[in-house]
């Protein structure tokens, strides 16, 4: 069986996915046959694996880090909130069903049993397991039905190395009162990191032999506060900055002359925003995230991104007036591009009879594409590839190769479907997507459906990933970029490469700033 290591946070967004997702690397680059692991994920963000289950985005990034292919047991327990419909339990990598906070509660015995069930199928196929808690291990009023901190580390016998955000300000409280607040449980923890520190290290050393002192635990690395690193630490979090410009990130000396202004309509149940991350590394790009007029009227790329409740996140934008600025967006030629829930809320009307997302049976669309979309109760979730197929209708994509996504969403569109003919869809997808004959040229059996729809300067798709494809990307600028009157850009940014890049060069800061020897001496017990 593998051997474990546990890395816990005084709080949520202390850095934990990140440092996994570091160490995970280091480990790689020793050899070691690495895998994350986190038992219990609440995250809008989410990712398809090859065999179409759905798991937190984190997780897809750790285990990237560690050179393995991403699967549902690295993150057996993902919940998506959704309003008052309490949350999207997924298990295993499918949907479960929607509970309130009571419900859940009442089925956590399950869900321990789907946890110790995928650790110990991970464990048989790795040396090593990183595992990443949720929150603060310290929610005394929780303690007696968590399945993600201690309880875990109790199962795998990992020692806890516990990080603290030095950022937040109170991290020496913080630390402190988690370890005095967990009773015999604080003997899981062995060590302490304090993150995304700036500043003067000789003033902070007192309080690192302070809090040894108090504690019995060292303070094994002190990680200094890195800004543009390319890679999202939590959920939703990394959102909270992003009103304004979007740095450059890894491109070198920058760019100079006229950006192309891309806006991404903050919804509020914005799901799957790593969609975007790939324009962050354009140098010709600056990436808004608003919902104010003045920005998405002077953009040149609105992008209504995926919802996990479509229907009000569509009801807030018209009771808010952001509609209506996005359709003046559209009548002065600013392209609109609508992705998986973005993309319903382009049609004429959506349609939930089950209660899926809300009690609204019937709402009206933006009536910006002629499409029509019934929400169903079983989600559609696959990696597909994609081939443009109305490539006359934007120019410069024209000699597209194919392209790559994965599809996740409980919505079928009707109507003028035929953007993107796609393959590859897993036996479950393929049952619930309408197949129009002109997707079925290969036969009733040949896999093939037909994506997306566009009029005008506006087009949607379910597909999420697409912009991580280099040369779509750089075709779709360079059109804004000949619409705006500048010049094409021929170079290509390599994306995948320049992701990779920011996952070594973290684990270099990691290990120039924890004491790895100290772990490793955990690992041999």
């Amino acid at each position: 069986m593998a051997k474990s290591l546990m890395i816990q946070g005084t709080g949520s967004g202390a850095g934990k996915s990140l440092i996994v997702a570091g160490l995970c690397r280091i480990f790689r680059d020793m050899g070691i046959n690495v895998a994350p692991f986190k038992a219990q994920n609440m995250a809008l963000n989410s990712f398809i694996t090859k065999e179409g289950g759905e798991i937190g985005r984190a997780q897809a990034l750790q285990a990237e880090a560690a050179g393995v292919e991403p699967s549902t047991d690295m993150n057996p327990i993902l919940l998506k909130a959704s309003g008052e419909a309490g949350c999207q339990v997924v298990v295993n990598g499918r949907v479960h069903s929607n509970m309130k906070a009571a419900e859940y509660y009442s089925f956590k015995k399950k869900a321990w049993m789907a946890v110790t069930q995928a650790y110990e199928r991970l464990s048989k196929k790795h040396d090593l397991i990183v595992i990443e808690g949720a929150g603060s291990p310290a929610e005394i009023n929780l303690s007696d039905d968590e399945i993600v901190n201690m309880r875990v580390a109790r199962y795998t016998n990992a020692p806890v190395i516990l990080v603290g955000d030095i950022d937040k300000g109170g991290v020496f409280a913080s630390i402190y009162g988690t370890v005095g607040l967990l009773d015999g449980d604080a003997d899981c923890i062995k060590a302490y990191i304090i993150n995304k520190f700036r500043g003067d290290r000789a003033i902070l050393d007192p309080g690192l032999q302070m809090i040894h002192d108090r504690t019995g635990r060292p303070v094994i690395g002190v990680i200094p506060y890195v800004r543009d690193i390319g890679l999202h630490e939590e959920d939703g979090l990394s959102l909270e900055g992003s009103q304004g410009s979007s740095p450059v990130l890894n491109t070198g000396q920058g760019f100079k002359g006229s950006k192309i202004k891309i806006v991404v309509v903050r919804l509020r149940y914005i799901s799957n925003f790593t969609d975007f991350d790939p324009f962050l590394y354009e140098p010709d790009v600056e990436l808004v995230y608003s919902l104010w007029e003045g920005d998405i009227e002077n953009a040149d790329l609105v992008i209504i991104p995926g919802s996990k409740n479509t229907v009000k996140d569509l009801l807030f934008l018209r009771e808010n007036g952001i509609e209506e600025s996005i359709k003046r967006a559209v009548k002065k030629g600013i392209q609109l591009i609508g992705i998986c829930g973005g993309y319903q809320m382009l049609g004429k009307k959506i349609y939930d009879p089950y209660g899926v997302e809300s009690n609204h049976k019937e709402v009206n669309g933006f009536e910006l594409l002629d499409t029509e979309t019934t929400l169903e109760k079983i989600k559609i979730t696959s990696q597909v590839e994609a081939e443009l197929v109305k490539s006359s209708e934007f120019g410069v994509w024209s000699e597209m190769k194919l392209l790559k996504g994965y599809k996740i969403h409980m919505g079928v569109s009707r109507g003028d479907i035929g953007l993107f003919k796609l393959k590859r869809i897993s036996i479950n997808s393929e049952l619930l997507t309408p197949r129009p004959r002109s997707a079925q040229r290969g036969g009733p059996n040949s896999g093939l459906i037909l994506d997306g729809s566009a009029k005008g300067n506006v087009w949607g798709t379910y597909i999420h990933g697409i912009f991580d494809n280099d040369r779509f990307r750089r075709g779709l600028i360079n059109s804004l970029r000949i619409r705006k009157g500048l010049m094409p850009i021929e170079e290509i940014v390599d994306y995948s490469r320049l992701r990779d890049d920011a996952l070594n060069k973290w684990a270099k800061i990691l290990k120039e700033n924890i004491d790895m020897k100290f772990i490793e001496g955990l690992l041999r017990g």
